[in-house]
């Protein structure tokens, strides 16, 4: 059976799904595509649809020696989706072959991780599907701090509703790293998300991020905070484990990270696994020093 979005997303043509698809998880194989559509088309039809769309200039495919095409949509191809009245308010990216061959490469990596949840939901039962899932989610920080990143932009939002043993309502930050940066630089990012949380501007101000009910920025867009996962991958199980042991070390030793790790679940797990066992099992490494692994859900 196909991983389920909603009925109504059934009755969408398959031509429309992919610009609505590509349009949320910015790039995909031939392959992944037939993953994240539903129901999933057979082969013929989609590459049918997706030399259609190529023809009429809304989607860009990138060939790769020996791999599946690499498509996205061009800058007419966005404008198109960001008309729609599901995507009003969805802010504009770069589209089409100005992305890079590395940016590339990680936005893949993003699919990748979408998919891990994709087929861990709908062998669950859960609810998600592929437009459950929104790339690079900015949000500024406005905490007057002079050194640090002025914004909290994450690679991923998951949006994850869990049916059983109880429903839940779940949401997640996803941090893709494919072991390009260093340990530290991976690190350092949990500053900047525990900066994002502390920060309570002051009321009134408008030139601080203020706002009359004293409410934190977050709270403007989320009742709880989401969890943070670090999803791990291109290295060896060594190497891994290493920057699993760098991103606990962050989070445990300092002040900010440690009281941040205390209110908003935590945790690190290799891509690999995610895809063997699935994100549900208990491949997830709390960073707050808690001993053993869980599932992203018990973080």
């Amino acid at each position: 059976m196909p991983p389920a979005i909603t009925s109504h997303s059934q009755r969408i043509p398959v031509r429309e799904q992919i610009l609505s698809v590509l349009a949320v998880h910015r790039a995909a194989t031939t392959t992944q595509l037939n993953q994240l559509l539903t129901p999933s088309p057979d082969t013929y039809h989609l590459r049918h649809c997706l030399r259609d769309l190529h023809s009429k200039g809304l989607v860009h495919s990138q060939a790769r020696a020996h791999h599946p095409n690499i498509w996205s949509l061009t800058g007419p191809g966005l404008q198109t989706v960001l008309a729609w009245p599901q995507f009003q308010g969805r802010r504009p990216y770069r589209a089409g072959a100005a992305i890079s061959a590395m940016r590339s490469s990680h936005t893949l990596t993003v699919t990748r991780t979408a998919l891990a949840f994709l087929n861990d939901a709908h062998a669950r039962g859960d609810e998600f599907g592929a437009m459950d899932w929104m790339t690079e989610v900015a949000h500024p920080i406005r905490d007057g701090s002079a050194g640090g990143e002025r914004a909290l932009i994450a690679d991923a939002l998951l949006r994850y509703t869990r049916t059983s043993p109880t429903r839940a309502l779940l949401r997640a930050f996803v941090e893709v790293d494919r072991a390009t940066e260093s340990s530290e630089r991976l690190a350092s990012k949990v500053i900047t998300y525990a900066r994002f949380h502390s920060h309570v501007p002051v009321a009134g101000r408008r030139e601080a991020g203020g706002d009359p009910t004293g409410l934190r920025p977050w709270q403007r867009s989320y009742a709880v905070f989401p969890r943070l996962l670090f999803v791990l991958t291109g290295a060896g199980p060594r190497a891994l484990a290493q920057r699993v042991a760098d991103l606990r070390a962050m989070v445990c030793e300092h002040p900010l990270t440690e009281q941040f790790a205390e209110e908003v679940a935590v945790g690190a797990a290799v891509l690999e696994e995610m895809e063997e066992r699935g994100p549900s099992a208990a491949v997830w490494w709390p960073l707050d020093g808690r001993p053993g692994r869980c599932s992203w859900m018990e973080l």
